[in-house]
């Protein structure tokens, strides 16, 4: 049997059925005090059995579906302001449901993000504030990490609760057996398990395979198979169409067990590749600037993948009785096409725009419909929310981040009144630092100095409030360094380069990085480790991917040939064999020796 919410109104007939009387029992002709105690206790036992009977049809456990975005920024859906990027299906959830404002994650980009959200711990924690580095480097020591087994994931939480549990589409958290998702927690995956994948199959499976003739033991994750329960399987569809479908699935057949479902749809949309149907580029014809475009064109793609999924839950009479819960895994990126207004600076940043995200709940009869709820929570709250409205277990000894934040959302009060929020980037020689605590919020940027805003009224992050207030700015500093100081070294870096970084600036740069009167390091000093770009200048023969566009562009031009940059991208990320942005002369060179083998 489902095993049912603790109803209020449950708990309320005990406390009447307790007041009878005026709460005063006493003994009748021939009864002792002891007596007289024991009759009311056990009409209060039969009502607890009475109720638990009639509200266990009434009130079962929810269904749990959280739908995560990949870099889309804060104004990129309808219900939060986008006027250019059409979501009428999740603006249509979000009317419905109760739209956090100030909601955050536990990192400003990828890995790190949805390994807090897993955990229920800042991933600093164990060691994991970095991306685990694209499988195709081949650095064995990182492709064998991922969230320590140590740590309990909310798959395995809600599982051992007795939930039916399946994660699709990007998972970024472990290649490797022990890490797998199949073992954290969920019955159920289908998806890639690295940090990004390209979109079409009949442009990734061939260039998959041209690796594999090629006798490539370290293959970009970008074109690997898709999986399903640890099997390749040779998909057709559009990536992001591809894991609408198998969320469909996903419902229809846990929607047919005697059990609970627990749900993590995680989209790789709108992340780069910027790739799109051509059917949903044309929707976006007004748009200019091509990377806006075809970005909208993947978000709208989520948007029409959202529309299908509930009415699927519908069709199979789940929509009621489930929790849906979108968000993005951290702020976009503003050089691939999103908007982060009106917060300032985008993913990888400890500004808002890095870690401020776009997130809804909703859920028929239980979640306040048409609302706006401006109080700050963390996507960290979600494990220990989910395991109270789910009945679960915490595991003991399971250190947690995040908090039940129901009962006060609820209520429409601050779940975490005068308690800090937290967001750390490591650079190089010192790190970007965000610290949010009701209003108010310091911040160090990058290669600047720390900044006080009063986050409510000031959104943009724009008006430095640290001469009026130097002591709060030094109060909130201090409670960021002594969380700081909790963390582990990193397990993994994402590129071998960041680990020498590390190293040489003697990072984690504590007193660098939390000193109140100067900056560690001028720009010109040590530029700090891109997540996506060489830190250092090209070498002759290396070439950046739009270089190498325009300059296939141009050579397409001369010849004559059809232009086609779908496959071009995907030729520049099969030579790309490390994934930094960069193809190296040695990089092109192993390319085409082994393309001329064949």
């Amino acid at each position: 049997m489902v095993r049912p919410l603790l109803s209020s109104y449950r708990v309320q007939m005990v406390v009447d059925a307790m007041q009878v009387g005026g709460g005063a029992y006493l003994p009748e002709d021939g009864e002792t005090m002891i007596e007289a105690t024991i009759k009311p206790m056990s009409a209060i036992c039969a009502l607890c059995a009475l109720a638990t009977t009639v509200f266990s049809a009434e009130a079962p456990r929810p269904n749990i579906l959280v739908v995560m975005c990949d870099d889309l920024g804060y104004a990129d859906v309808g219900f939060n302001g986008s006027t250019d990027i059409r979501t009428p299906r999740m603006d249509m959830l979000a009317k419905d449901g109760t739209v956090f404002t100030s909601a955050y994650v536990a990192h400003p980009f990828c890995g790190p993000s949805r390994m807090g959200l897993m955990s229920g711990r800042y991933p600093h924690a164990f060691g994991g504030a970095y991306n685990l580095p694209n499988h195709g480097q081949g650095i064995e020591e990182y492709n064998n990490e991922g969230v320590p087994v140590a740590e309990t994931l909310i798959g395995t939480v809600l599982q051992n609760a007795g939930y039916y549990t399946g994660a699709i589409g990007k998972w970024h958290m472990g290649f490797t057996q022990p890490y797998h998702p199949n073992n954290r927690g969920f019955e159920e995956f289908f998806g890639f398990l690295g940090g990004g994948h390209n979109y079409f199959p009949d442009q990734y499976q061939p260039a998959y395979e041209r690796q594999v003739q090629f006798g490539n033991k370290h293959i970009n994750e970008y074109i690997l198979p898709l999986e399903y329960n640890g099997k390749n399987v040779n998909e057709t569809e559009y990536m992001t169409d591809a894991f609408t479908r198998e969320a469909c699935r996903f419902v229809k057949v846990a929607s047919a067990k005697e059990k609970p479902f627990f749900l993590y749809l995680s989209y790789n949309a709108p992340h780069t590749p910027l790739e799109a149907l051509e059917d949903d580029l044309v929707l976006y014809e007004d748009i200019e600037d091509p990377k806006r475009r075809t970005y909208a064109a993947m978000v709208h793609a989520v948007d029409r993948g959202v529309g299908q999924l509930v009415e699927t839950l519908k069709s199979t009479e789940q929509f009621d009785n489930t929790l849906i819960v979108f968000l993005s895994d951290n702020g976009g990126k503003t050089a691939a096409g999103a908007n982060n207004y009106p917060l300032r600076n985008g993913k990888g940043s400890a500004y808002e725009g890095g870690y401020r995200v776009p997130m809804f709940f909703h859920w028929p009869q239980q979640v306040p419909a048409g609302q706006k709820f401006d109080f700050p929570v963390s996507a960290l709250d979600f494990y220990p929310t989910f395991a109270g409205l789910c009945g679960a277990a915490i595991p003991d000894g399971k250190i947690l981040n995040g908090k039940d934040i129901w009962a006060a959302f609820k209520d429409g009060q601050n779940p975490r009144q005068g308690e800090m929020v937290f967001a750390l980037r490591y650079r190089g020689g010192y790190s970007e630092v965000g610290a949010r605590r009701d209003d108010w919020k310091a911040t160090r940027g990058e290669a600047s100095t720390w900044q006080l805003f009063n986050i409510k009224d000031d959104a943009g992050e724009a008006h430095d409030l640290s001469a009026q207030y130097p002591e709060r700015l030094e109060e909130m500093v201090a409670a960021a360094k002594k969380w700081s100081l909790t963390h582990a070294e990193p397990r993994w870096f994402h590129e071998e380069r960041a680990r020498e970084i590390w190293d040489e600036t003697r990072m984690p740069a504590t007193a660098a990085t939390f000193g109140m009167d100067s900056i560690a390091f001028k720009p010109a000093d040590i530029k700090p480790v891109a997540l996506e770009q060489k830190t250092t200048p090209l070498s002759n023969g290396d070439i950046t991917k739009a270089q190498f566009l325009e300059n296939e562009k141009r050579r397409c031009e001369v010849k004559g040939w059809k232009w086609n940059s779908g496959k071009v991208e995907t030729m520049f990320n099969e030579i790309d064999a490390n994934q930094d942005g960069i193809a190296s002369g040695r990089e092109k060179k192993i390319y085409w020796a082994n393309y001329k083998a064949q």
